[in-house]
């Protein structure tokens, strides 16, 4: 068996199998199933990076694939929303916007310098948390009829919004550092 295949990558596998299922729900009108999906890929996140560190089991591979495993999942259940006509289009221009200035940051570092590793920043993290929590917000507030969930789905997109461009600045500077460092 390669050594890549074990647990916490396992769970990234099955973040990236979820995606395309929860994508369907949402573009469906099947939003409760589209919820519970989401949750459980959601989920898989925090196990997988809580079985590499508890089980000492984190690999590079693992590195790689579970922030594209993040960015595929959201990127994907943010543009179904905004194509359902449940999350303003603005804000996926938003996230995606971030996340193209990351890939782009990242790429400029790979050319300039020698540096191979780009750890997540904590706004980084949290950027992501609160974007699972939003999408998720939104999901239910489609699922279930709850009237303060109209509220609380609109409040949830400014610290969306917020944390995203925030991160997306650290990260710029972050890359703007490293590659003066190099």
């Amino acid at each position: 068996m390669p050594t890549w295949v074990n647990l916490p990558n396992l769970l990234t596998l099955s973040r990236l199998i979820l995606t395309p299922f929860v994508i369907a729900a949402i573009l469906g009108g099947r939003h409760a199933l589209a919820l519970v999906l989401f949750s459980v890929a959601g989920f898989t996140d925090f196990l997988d990076g809580q079985a590499a560190r508890r089980l000492k089991l984190g690999t590079q591979a693992g590195a790689y694939f579970d922030p594209i495993a993040d960015k595929c999942l959201l990127s994907g259940v943010f543009l179904a929303l905004a194509i359902a006509g449940i999350v303003p289009v603005w804000v996926v221009a938003v996230i995606f916007g971030r996340d193209l200035l990351i890939l782009a940051g990242a790429g400029i570092v790979l050319l300039l310098t020698s540096v191979r590793r780009f750890p997540p920043s904590i706004w980084g993290k949290w950027s992501t948390f609160i974007q699972i929590l939003t999408a998720v917000t939104w999901m239910a507030r489609n699922a279930v009829e709850i009237p303060a969930l109209d509220n609380l789905a609109r409040l949830m997109l400014w610290p969306c919004l917020g944390l995203t461009i925030y991160s997306g600045l650290d990260y710029a500077w972050r890359g703007i550092r490293i590659s003066r460092a190099h």
